[in-house]
């Protein structure tokens, strides 16, 4: 049997309605109240013209024939009642980083051919911004938050939007959408620019949503075993991660669709350790995720200097960033009964491997592939085999992976290769294998650097600073950051005869692109070396980087 995610959504939500689903601040919903709203949303949708314009088997894997709904939002439970209600529509609801300023706001907007909108009141003035230079858009929606902004010419308010639909109308019920409905999810490519990944949705659920559950080799067969999983479940699982994210996206359909409880930190415009750990223990939460160094530092530091029952905690999860060996033994040493669960995974491949700490035994790096990862050779033509721990390739995915990327064919032919028949996602990990048969992880090959939990681009940020004047040549790279797990370096080589301050070039930087894309650091040189052909030499760079740790700023 294949799968959509509304129509999961609703089983779960018969079969447990009375528990607790979602839990945000003083916010809470069942599951069939959950349930509910998605579909009033979804007819409210369909009732206003979106949809589906062409079925799936008429398109390429590059292609959408849906209409599509971006969520330009904060942590709320309007962002999962618009993935919901998006589905049960027929709509593709796709993500949109709230940190983009208004340059990159517009291309994502341009390129993903968003017709729908949602948005908080707080992000409003920055989409008033691009409206003007963005076709396509029929329908704007504000949600409301504690800015109070006033509503943008001519959008509906959240609330009544949904007072136009009906959850009971027959043409969002489950039978209506298909399990080729799109799911898209943005992420960086690897030229710096966003792209939509288009995922089937039965291929998401069972890649990344609970569709196989947690060290399975089978997805589950149908929805009687998912509705049997639901009842038997409960969770109570606590994100501190954005759901503008995959891996957050990710954890909250886990929950959900397991018949859990999703809890969101209450305040989701910053990162409170204190406040985070506080809602754990008010709300007794099984797992709390988290992304990489930036996120479980500040947390082991509350729990060292603060008291928290934790005693209900089974894991902490990780995904998306590295968590160093150090903040996990730091970690379980004061919850010494709880696992860290580490998750590899991307956009373009799901949940791939995993990896488990516990006190005593705390370490990074090497994983346990799930049924579908393996390790294919350099030149994408084979399977490295079992024994070769020799052969350094790419971490890749078969099975359920994503169609493609939107509107690029050539890029979507590069990543999703086929190789003796079978179609693979080979997204651009180095790995290799190990001789217990795990795999270990070597790190994106191209220029990529992973700062809090957020993938910046090099050639991005070092076209953001060639706009400044003053600057001849630069080059971007990162270097190890106890707080961000990695920072972002600019080295840069100014005009013979002009002068420019850190600051200046910094600020010049901030008009293009978000604030945590900015170098932390500003190194000016006298030349910056390049190869013969032009490009840069990124060891130099690193070098100069690492070396200069410490040094005050241009």
């Amino acid at each position: 049997m294949e799968f959509t995610l509304g129509q999961v959504n609703d089983a779960v939500a018969a079969a447990v309605p009375d528990r607790i689903a979602l839990v945000h601040g003083d916010r809470r919903y069942r599951h069939d109240e959950l349930a509910a709203e998605s579909r009033r949303l979804a007819s409210a949708l369909h009732r206003r013209g979106f949809g589906i314009r062409t079925e799936r088997g008429a398109l390429a894997g590059h292609e959408s024939g849906q209409d599509h709904l971006a969520l330009y939002l904060h942590n709320g439970p309007e962002y999962i009642v618009g993935m919901l209600g998006a589905s049960k529509a027929r709509l593709a609801p796709l993500n949109v980083n709230y940190r983009y300023v208004a340059e990159e706001l517009a291309y994502l907007l341009r390129d993903s051919s968003a017709r729908v909108v949602v948005y908080h009141d707080r992000f409003a003035a920055t989409l008033a911004e691009v409206l003007d230079d963005v076709d396509g858009i029929d329908l704007l929606v504000q949600v409301p938050d504690e800015t109070a902004a006033d509503l943008l010419p001519g959008a509906v308010r959240w609330d009544d939007l949904l007072a136009e639909g009906d959850p009971d109308d027959p043409a969002v019920a489950p039978e209506a959408s298909d399990p080729d409905d799109l799911y898209i999810l943005y992420t960086g490519g690897t030229t710096g620019m966003p792209k939509g990944v288009l995922w089937r949705q039965h291929d998401i659920f069972v890649g990344a949503m609970g569709g196989r559950p947690f060290g399975a080799q089978e997805p589950l067969p149908d929805l009687d075993a998912v509705v049997d999983a639901a009842r038997n479940g409960g969770m109570v699982m606590l994100t501190a991660a954005p759901l503008m994210h995959g891996a957050a996206q990710w954890f909250a359909f886990i929950a959900l669709h397991g018949g859990g409880t999703l809890v969101l930190a209450p305040d989701p415009t910053r990162f409170d350790a204190a406040e985070i750990l506080a809602t754990a223990t008010h709300e007794g939460a099984a797992t709390i995720q988290v992304v990489g160094d930036a996120m479980a530092r500040p947390l082991v530091e509350e729990l060292e200097r603060g008291s928290y029952d934790l005693s209900g905690l089974f894991a902490l999860g990780n995904g998306g960033a590295a968590l160093s060996p150090g903040i996990k033994e730091r970690f379980l040493e004061q919850v010494p009964h709880a696992l860290i669960v580490d998750t590899v995974g991307s956009s373009e491949t799901g949940a791939q491997m995993g990896h488990t700490s516990m006190k005593g035994a705390a370490s990074t790096g090497v994983f346990a592939p799930g049924p579908e990862t393996t390790v294919v050779t350099p030149d994408l033509t084979a399977i490295v085999p079992t024994d070769d721990t020799t052969e350094i390739g790419w971490l890749a995915q078969r099975g359920h992976v994503p169609l493609g990327y939107l509107g690029d064919a050539t890029k979507t032919a590069a990543t999703f290769p086929t190789i003796d028949g079978v179609r693979f996602s080979v997204p651009g990990d180095r790995a290799r294998r190990t001789a217990d048969g795990s795999i270990e992880l070597l790190g994106r090959d191209s220029q990529t650097i992973n700062s809090g939990g957020e993938k910046v681009f090099v050639e991005e940020v070092e076209q953001a600073l060639l706009h400044h004047p003053a600057v001849d040549d630069v080059v971007v790279v990162g270097r190890p950051s106890d707080r961000w797990g990695q920072e972002v370096v600019a080295i840069v080589q100014l005009h013979e005869g002009v002068d420019a301050t850190a600051d200046e070039l910094i600020a010049e930087a901030g008009n293009h692109v978000a604030r945590y894309k900015l170098p932390r650091a500003v190194l000016v040189r006298e030349h910056i070396e390049r190869s013969p052909a032009g490009k840069a030499d990124y060891r130099w760079a690193r070098s100069v980087a690492e070396a200069a740790t410490g040094e005050p700023n241009a």
